[in-house]
């Protein structure tokens, strides 16, 4: 049974940080990735970042290109999202979720396991 267990989010004010965490466990050795989503009141789910768990390689989204860094602890089965010069519009949901094969990063379609959310909200 795969379970991801999201924490680390929070309320912040503008330009200030915030570290999210994604513990995963149950999860074959073979995923392709485990990326972070986000969704906001009133608009669709949007990739965030992923990571490819073969060798590192790591995407990000336009928008948090930059101030998100996502990176990742084996000994701990964590991936982290480092969020720093935070704005109000990224206020959302942020998930992460596990990719067994190679799915959409930027929509989510593909990846099967997801977590339960975290709130994040900037705001001053």
């Amino acid at each position: 049974q795969v379970q991801l267990v999201e924490s680390g989010g929070g309320l912040v004010q503008p330009g200030g940080s915030l570290r999210l965490s994604c513990t995963v466990s149950g999860l074959s050795l073979n995923y392709y990735a485990i990326g972070w989503f986000r969704q906001a009141p009133g608009k669709e789910r949007e990739g965030v970042s992923c990571i490819l768990l073969s060798d590192g390689t790591k995407y990000y989204a336009n928008s948090v290109k930059g101030r998100f860094t996502i990176s990742r602890d084996s000994a701990k089965n964590t991936v982290y999202l480092q969020m720093n010069s935070l704005k109000p519009e990224d206020t959302a949901v942020y998930y992460c979720a596990t990719d067994p094969v190679g799915g959409d990063r930027t929509t989510g379609w593909g990846y099967d396991y997801w977590g339960q959310g975290t709130q994040v909200t900037v705001s001053s």
